[in-house]
């Protein structure tokens, strides 16, 4: 028998139970006859860095015929790791980064879903990570590896991640310790036994067949239906079957924002928007198809009336208990942080009002006493009303500050566009897709448009250059780098640098 201890190392989020995973294991190799030893390294957070859980087993008899008990570490060494069980796609990622994954001997079981990391998240740009690469490095790295979408069995089953983990690792037969241990180790804890030796089940059917949900084809786009749910929509259901082709998946969804966000007179306007540009256009329509994904964009943009209506809708409840795990007879308290700037208000406000506001320094004072920081809690009747009652108040958008200023500058963005598409046809594509600068809320918003108009300024000097387009493109990856705007800045001086130098 080998003197070498087992060992494993498992990568789990907060609220993932790795904690209560180790305990099941610990328990089930000193019920085998193992000794184990169990370390922990929690991460800052719960999407910050994962948890790192550390065992390493061995049989008591070869101890007690060696004479002596095995030297165990507290923590794994690059390239000495059994098996890395990681409960999310990217810290499976982390692991071989981390060089845990070797491809002699490492058996990889992970999930293949994905929990974004704050940095993802809060990218000004598209900052979430490739799965499809994601994928294609944790198969290659180890020695075997076992994929599969654990957060869906779990929830398939109304179970905790936990119990996926540990039969994935039972059903892979890493661990030389019965199937019966693990069952009993889930009994024995006495904690939603049904649901969790059912996704135990689940998990250890699916680890037996090598992991089946790793590679499912991406679902075709829905195809574009010939009558609306609504009569009174029809004629808008109409006018986007009379696009071309490529055009319309882009603008039924571009209409049925609009209906969310306003009205079908808004989602006409919409429509009415695109039609110039079309006229522009040539196929494949690149340059309609990034400005209808931009206006759709543009024109919901976010008000204090539209982040009420969003934590006011029907669907929001059933989501947030699914997120919580909520029991049916749970009670689930939903507390909204919100600190709404004079600006806010200001543009929530009738134009005229609103105006009125910022420019008086006396009445902005005395509003801004109400905007510290407010807490509403949606799940009494009182919270919820004021921010429903808020959210009902989109029926007079078209009359407050903030809709009159966006679509001032609609307007001004679409007629730009419309006078590079004669002269140069990428450049008005790329102005098109720098829409994605103006995004969000508040100071993130403010930001945004600060960017977009930095880039508008140098369209004029980029009249006339054969790398007009690839130079915008790259300012707006340089814009969308950081929220300071350092790498703007230095491509801005980058360019001006040879004007200089001349």
């Amino acid at each position: 028998m080998s003197t070498r201890t087992l060992k494993l190392t498992i990568a789990a989020l907060g609220g993932q139970g790795g904690g209560v995973l180790t305990d099941w294991l610990i328990g089930i190799a000193e019920g085998c006859g193992y000794l184990v030893q169990a370390t922990s390294v929690p991460g800052v957070a719960q999407r910050t860095g994962a948890t790192i859980y550390y065992l390493e087993f061995f049989p008591r008899t070869e101890a007690l015929r060696l004479g002596r008990e095995p030297v165990m570490a507290l923590m794994p060494v690059p390239g000495d790791v059994d098996c890395v069980v990681a409960s999310e796609l990217a810290e499976a990622g982390r692991a071989i980064q981390r060089g845990l994954v070797s491809p002699d001997h490492t058996l990889v079981i992970a999930s293949t879903h994905r929990a974004y990391a704050i940095a993802e998240k809060s990218a000004l740009g598209r900052g979430i990570t490739d799965t499809a690469a994601l994928l294609e490095l944790v198969r290659g790295q180890g020695k075997r590896s076992i994929l599969f979408d654990m957060e869906a069995t779990a929830e398939r089953h109304h179970a905790v991640v936990s119990a996926v983990l540990l039969g994935a690792i039972s059903g892979a037969g890493v661990l030389p310790f019965p199937k019966q241990s693990f069952l009993d180790a889930i009994t024995a804890a006495g904690l939603a036994v049904k649901t969790n030796l059912a996704a135990f089940e689940d998990a250890y059917a699916q680890a037996q067949a090598g992991g089946a949900g790793a590679s499912a084809p991406a679902a075709a786009a829905p195809a574009v239906p010939e009558r609306a749910a609504v009569p009174a929509l029809q004629p808008l259901l109409d006018a986007v079957r009379a696009l071309p082709g490529t055009l319309q998946p882009l603008a039924l969804a571009g209409v049925r924002r609009m209906l969310d966000y306003q009205d079908p007179a808004y989602a006409s306007r919409y429509l009415g928007r695109l039609a110039p540009i079309l006229a522009l256009d040539r196929a494949p329509h690149e340059l309609t198809q990034a400005v209808a994904r931009g206006l759709a964009l543009w024109m919901t943009f976010e008000d204090t009336l539209r982040v009420a209506q969003l934590k006011t809708r029907a669907a929001r409840v059933p989501r947030v208990r699914a997120e919580v795990r909520a029991a049916p007879a749970q009670i689930v308290t939903v507390t909204e942080f919100m600190r709404p700037r004079v600006e806010e208000i200001a543009g929530t406000l009738p134009a005229p009002l609103g105006r009125r506001l910022l420019r008086s320094g006396r009445l902005r004072a005395f509003v801004g006493r109400f905007t510290g920081g407010r807490h509403v809690r949606t799940s009494t009747i009182h919270g919820f009303l004021l921010l429903y009652l808020l959210g009902g108040l989109r029926r007079f958008r078209r009359g407050t500050l903030r809709y009159q200023e966006e679509d001032l500058r609609i307007e001004d963005w679409l007629a730009r566009i419309t006078a590079l598409a004669r002269t140069d046809y990428a450049l008005a594509v790329e102005l098109a897709r720098a829409q994605r600068l103006i995004k969000g809320y508040g100071e993130t918003h403010e930001r945004g448009w600060r960017n977009y108009c930095r880039l508008v300024a140098e369209l004029e000097g980029l009249a006339g250059r054969a790398d007009a387009a690839e130079v915008l493109a790259r300012l707006q990856e340089a814009a969308l780098a950081d929220e300071e705007g350092a790498a703007l800045e230095r491509e801005l001086a980058a360019m001006r640098r040879p004007a200089a130098a001349a």
